[in-house]
């Protein structure tokens, strides 16, 4: 396989961002006075998912999904809010979780000696760099690519362009993507020539239109992918 150059997700990868969410969201409701109950949650996640496929897919800014989610949950339980300082708040509160999946530290620690790891992320530059450095992962990168720099989502092309011209020596037989969405991670990898590992934990149906390269349950699989005991 001879992979050396390894680009990670960074969101539900090696964060835990499912419990970064709950946390950051049931202390910003409640700093506004309201019960963060499972249908407010509900709402939140529908709202929220919808505008960052829509995102994704190129019809609207990221500034759009980031600046309208709340106004746009308050609205449909009949509140009016200023979506904007919503974000901020949750932004700053986003910043200071940093859960980790199991096994993410001792796997970055242990590639790091062999590997050049990098992250690709649609995340905000900002809050993934504090959450990076206080997960204790942020040593192990040589570099961080996120869309709102770069100016594209990573689903598509240019991403990955741009990623593949800021790499020295990058060699795309030497690199693979690691990631949980198949239609960010995977498909961008499939798009731009780059062999894929879909972290697939909730065994979800896989796609027949868009098929990894490998496909793993938990990060611990990653280390036979990698020839991480050969390279130790």
């Amino acid at each position: 396989m001879g992979y050396k150059i390894l680009l990670f997700d960074l969101d539900d990868t090696l964060l835990d961002f499912g419990a970064i969410e709950i946390d950051s969201l049931n202390k910003l409701f409640h700093q506004h006075g309201y019960s963060f109950s499972d249908e407010l949650f509900r709402v939140y996640n529908s709202v929220n998912k919808q505008l960052w496929t829509d995102y994704e897919n190129g019809t609207i800014a990221l500034d759009d999904v980031l600046n309208s989610r709340f106004s746009g949950t308050l609205l449909k339980l009949g509140k009016t809010v200023d979506g904007i300082e919503w974000e901020n708040q949750y932004r700053e509160l986003l910043g200071n979780g940093h859960q980790l999946i199991d096994g993410a530290l001792e796997l970055c620690q242990s590639l790091s000696v062999s590997h050049r790891l990098f992250v690709i992320t649609n995340g905000i530059t900002k809050t993934q760099i504090k959450r990076l450095k206080q997960a204790g992962l942020y040593g192990f990168f040589e570099d961080i690519f996120d869309s709102q720099s770069i100016g594209f989502q990573k689903l598509s092309k240019e991403f990955f362009d741009y990623v593949i011209d800021h790499i020295k020596d990058f060699k795309i037989r030497e690199a693979l993507i690691i990631g949980d969405s198949l239609n960010t991670d995977i498909k961008g990898g499939l798009l731009s020539g780059i062999d894929t590992c879909w972290i697939n934990r909730k065994s979800e149906k896989n796609s027949a239109e868009i098929q990894s390269t490998y496909t793993i349950t938990s990060l611990a699989e990653l280390c036979d992918i990698c020839d991480l005991g050969r390279n130790a």
